[in-house]
């Protein structure tokens, strides 16, 4: 049996899947937590990764692994391979003056036409940008720009600052995917070429970029890297697991290119023509595979890449399954008990909205909004309409991410629904009264990391392999088109 390893390093956590490079069948899996905030300096997710190998009985038997991983994320290393300042992860919203000062300078039609996205406070273009202006100094040193994926398969192929890696700080190693490069704001999916120009009104100077490679390639062969620093230890501690093998990294593993991680789902889904996945994380995806690419100076739809050739247009919130949270916590009740609240209130809550920007938004772009509860009456205001109402504002920002992308030219077959709170009944059915397409759950899975694994199998063969879905519900159409009517009367886009 070939083995076969794929890596998902998101915003909360680091996961590790090891798989059966012929079937794809689960062999065993690995995890490892990521410490909370809107930046992080990368060195613990290199810790939380040698912990997620250890718990996952490490890499001794396994041929390949790629690292599929957050996007956006901006690691910028110094002349000697030393990241300069935490990581600023998608999710930080400081840079979104910087977003208006480029879109404000280029324009959001070339951008759209030049990179396929438009400039928000994620994007990698808008965080170089608030170095350059909040932290000069800083600025200045940047000799290299990474995105995590990027910045950890560097590492796991053994360079480094200098004098603590075995290959050291060569920046000219460094190597990324279409799918991530693609969300930085300065590549084009259409020519497959940095936009340097872009790049430079950015952080303000010329710096080294990763090397893109194509799907199936791969970026090299690890070296003998050894165990887990000893910081590491309380990630595995607070995640509940116990190592159950060696962290060290064996020499020769091939290392395959990498993804971000909605590419990766969509790997890892085997997401196809009519398929429309919709994720529900930290952060709220809706995004398809098409064969041809998307252009919207909205900036609704970002016009991304996938990680096998084609396109990925893709809305996203900032506000999904914190949504619940909050609400649950509000109610005093676990997710369970949520859900049977929202099951016991009408579809539309008796004209109670919730619009959940409790984190500002992305999509609209609304980075300094707020939450907001409409239709507050003595005879709606109940603890059932409420949970309800949670979890329809939660799927309303997505089914208008669905609109979005069916604006692009998306042919809508059926909606996979993934993500943890997927595996709520109530949300699912909730999914299949408000969206006015069918409704499939795919069973519980790492599917980020699965499609790491995709890629570390196809390195091997040279030939994408194909892996069987399950699902786990298929919920019955059930559409209630108030739901959505209400929410739209009370939607604030601006």
């Amino acid at each position: 049996m070939t083995l076969v390893a794929g890596v998902d390093s998101s915003t909360q956590s680091c996961k590790v899947v090891i798989r059966d490079a012929d079937t794809g069948a689960l062999v065993r899996s690995g995890r490892a937590t990521h410490p909370d905030g809107t930046e992080v300096n990368p060195e613990l997710w290199w810790e939380a990764l040698h912990t997620a190998v250890a718990d996952a009985g490490g890499l001794a038997d396994v041929s390949a692994i790629s690292i599929a991983a957050q996007q956006h994320g901006m690691v910028v290393l110094d002349a000697d391979g030393k990241v300069i300042r935490p990581a600023l992860l998608w999710n930080d919203t400081r840079s979104a003056p910087a977003a208006a000062d480029l879109v404000s300078e280029v324009g959001a039609a070339e951008y759209a036409r030049r990179t396929g996205v438009v400039p928000v406070a994620s994007f990698t273009a808008t965080k170089l940008r608030w170095l350059r202006d909040a932290e000069p100094a800083n600025a200045a040193r940047v000799a290299a720009v990474a995105l995590p994926h990027d910045w950890l398969t560097w590492r796991l192929l053994g360079y480094g600052p200098a004098g603590q890696s075995p290959l050291g700080p060569d920046l000219a190693a460094l190597t990324t995917d279409r799918s991530d490069a693609s969300g930085t704001g300065y590549w084009s999916p259409l020519t497959g070429d940095y936009d340097l120009e872009l790049f430079e009104r950015a952080l303000g100077h010329a710096a080294v970029l990763p090397r893109v490679l194509g799907p199936g390639e791969t970026s090299g062969t690890t070296v003998a890297l050894p165990a887990a620093p000893a910081a590491a230890t309380p990630a595995a501690e607070t995640s509940g697991t116990t190592a159950r093998g060696s962290a060290e990294i064996p020499a020769g593993i091939v290392v395959g290119v990498g993804a971000g991680d909605n590419a990766g789902a969509a790997l890892g889904l085997g997401a196809g023509d009519g398929d429309v996945i919709v994720s529900i994380g930290t952060s709220g995806t809706v995004f398809a595979v098409t064969d041809q690419p998307a252009s919207d100076a909205s900036g609704t739809v970002a016009g991304f890449a996938d990680a096998s050739g084609l396109y990925l247009p893709l809305v996203a919130t900032l506000n999904a399954a914190r949504v619940l949270d909050t609400v649950r916590g509000l109610l005093g009740v676990d997710h369970d008990e949520l859900g049977r609240l929202a099951l016991e209130a009408e579809p539309g809550a008796d004209g109670l909205v919730l619009q959940p920007y409790f984190e500002g938004e992305r999509t609209p772009n609304l980075p300094d909004a707020t939450a907001t509860l409409f239709g507050l009456t003595l005879a709606s205001t109940t603890r059932q309409n409420l949970a309800r109402a949670a979890i329809e504002g939660l799927l309303c920002g997505l089914a208008d991410g669905l609109d979005a992308v069916r604006t692009q030219g998306v042919n809508v077959g059926r909606i996979l629904l993934i993500g943890g709170a997927a595996q709520n009944p109530a949300l699912r059915t909730i999914a299949a009264q408000l969206f006015d397409n069918p409704v499939v759950v795919p069973s519980p899975g790492e599917y980020v990391a699965d499609g790491a694994a995709v890629q570390a199998a196809w390195t091997l063969t040279g030939r994408r392999p194909t892996w069987p879905l399950s699902l786990a519900a298929q919920p019955a159409p059930d559409f209630h088109p108030v739901i959505r009517s209400q929410y739209a009367t009370h939607r604030v886009t601006a």
